[in-house]
């Protein structure tokens, strides 16, 4: 639970919600109109008056710490340290990279080699870099914003280049669930951007139907890696030819 600061705004939210008025507050509270409007003014209040209020408001404090945890600004991109401890420990990249598509714990055991004492350390550590919250139960919220992206140039997609780009694109792409587009042109300067929005789209949209297809049964889903790029580029080859 964060500071009290924190829970004014969705204690205001809620008496707004209920049409309740600082003065209906202050007479379930026993206290005066103008003490409930300071003490919500100056965001600092005790445990115990948390607690009353949420009896006032019948708000069970489990949910108000929920809408607390909710409220907190989403993470658009990590930082270059943050980055640098994911790609620095193998067991954390894995890890990190099945929270990011919002596999359970005990899918992450199931699948892979981890031991149960293994895959806490790496939630926890993910914890601490504020990428997810851990809950009870190994069950975690991933604190990443939809649009989140690693850093272009960042130890992360340094790593995949590096290790990941060649094993990918050796594959022959001929099943009729796979694909493998090349398409080069000359366009407006102007309109390029809007292309990389589709992309990003697209990209919004596959990660939209992986969360949806969790419920469906083990044997009817596949793992599939989707590549959306696109940036000025020639072949250094021909690059060569140039005048």
């Amino acid at each position: 639970m964060g500071a009290s600061s924190e829970l004014v705004p969705i204690i205001k939210r809620e008496l707004k919600a209920q049409q309740l008025t600082y003065a209906d507050l202050a007479r379930e509270l026993g206290m005066s109109e103008s003490n409930v409007k300071r003490m919500l003014a100056k965001e600092d209040m005790p445990l115990s008056r948390v607690d009353a209020i949420c009896r006032v408001l019948h708000l069970d404090f489990a949910d108000l710490a929920r809408q607390v945890a909710d409220a907190q600004p989403l993470i658009s991109t990590l930082s270059l340290e943050q980055e640098q401890a994911v790609v620095g420990d193998e067991q954390l990249m894995l890890v990190a990279l099945c929270v990011l598509s919002q596999w359970t714990a005990e899918q992450m055991l199931a699948v892979y080699r981890l031991s149960e004492a293994e895959l806490i350390r790496a939630l926890i550590r993910l914890d601490r870099l504020g990428v997810i919250e851990l809950k009870p139960l190994n069950r975690y919220r991933l604190k990443l914003a939809k649009t989140f992206r690693w850093q272009p140039d960042g130890p992360v997609m340094r790593y995949f280049r590096k290790h990941a780009l060649q094993d990918y694109y050796a594959g022959e792409f001929a099943g009729s669930d796979e694909g493998l587009l090349l398409v080069h042109g000359r366009i407006s300067r102007a309109l390029a951007p809007s292309f990389v929005e589709r992309l990003q789209r697209v990209a919004q949209e596959y990660a939209q139907q992986h969360l949806a297809d969790q419920k469906l049964p083990e044997a009817e889903r596949e793992g599939y890696t989707l590549v959306l790029a696109m940036r000025r580029w020639e072949f250094a080859v021909f690059e060569a030819w140039r005048r």
